[in-house]
């Protein structure tokens, strides 16, 4: 059974993953230090359960921000290996999982909800939790 996890990012304000100068970025230059502000890192995991992930955002750095379910929620920073190809405001992240987790090397869509159409694709890494002081 294949699961779906289908995260439109917002319309204003989000991050390329693309590498940095990329014809197609709309960056907002939001850092990872501002995203993160407040919160304290934990140990590296592989895996995340999809039912503790809300949205997601693309930052500046080329990293992935899974936000959680609520504002106190844990949140996990994703460095992809390679990058995120085309990653900005009007796309989003499409993956696919035979599990109720999303792990390390699985891969990350990113697609015009709108048109359908496919930018890329990218693999994930480790997940970092990031949880309120």
């Amino acid at each position: 059974m294949s699961k779906i996890l289908i995260s439109i990012l917002a319309a204003t304000g989000l991050a390329s993953c693309a590498p940095s100068g990329s014809a197609d970025s709309a960056s907002s230059g939001k850092t990872l230090d501002a995203a993160l502000a407040g919160r304290t890192a934990g140990a590296e995991v592989s895996c995340v359960n999809l039912q503790n992930l809300g949205d997601n955002e693309g930052l500046a750095d080329g990293s992935i921000l899974f936000k959680g379910k609520t504002r106190r929620a844990t949140v996990y920073v994703n460095r992809p290996p390679g990058g995120c190809p085309s990653l900005n405001s009007s796309r989003a992240l499409r993956t696919r999982t035979t599990s109720s987790q999303l792990c390390s090397g699985d891969i990350v869509a990113v697609f015009d909800p709108s048109s359908g159409f496919d930018y890329g694709s990218c693999g994930l890494g480790p997940f970092t939790p990031y949880s309120k002081s």
